[in-house]
């Protein structure tokens, strides 16, 4: 009987462990954006270059719009992610979400601060400088 709890315990302890904990928040990238935000005038839109933000490798990024329910984060990344900034329930941030090897790897928070961000015309960015842009209208 020992020996079966002894087993059932360990189980849940490996199993507690296979969480998306793999997953940073990269603050340094958030303290980047919200330095370009600021930059941007008002009644304008500027474009940025999201691998010049980056120093880690990433096969996509999505940008996900407030209110977005884990659900349709899900969806729409093609793999597992826990949202801990809960945005689902929130309009003041966009989450950056970066997949690399079919895997959530890094995420940022972005304050909106009266701005809206867009990907363009794309679902996703890609790391090369034609596929990479970011759209910040103030």
């Amino acid at each position: 009987m020992i020996k079966q709890m002894g087993v059932v315990l360990i189980t849940l302890l490996l199993l507690m462990g296979c969480n998306d904990s793999s997953v940073r928040r990269n603050t340094e990238l958030e303290e980047k954006l919200h330095s370009s935000i600021v930059m941007v005038s008002d009644n304008s839109t500027s474009a940025h270059y999201i691998n010049t933000f980056t120093d880690f490798k990433w096969e996509k990024a999505y940008l996900i719009q407030p209110y977005t329910t884990q659900a349709d984060i899900e969806k729409q990344l093609g793999v597992n992610f826990k949202d801990p900034s809960n945005i689902g329930l929130r309009d003041d941030i966009y989450l950056l979400i970066f997949v690399n090897e079919s895997k959530a790897v890094q995420y940022a928070e972005i304050e909106r601060l009266k701005t809206t961000f867009s990907l363009g015309d794309k679902e996703y960015l890609e790391p090369s400088n034609e596929n990479d842009i970011i759209y910040i209208e103030r």
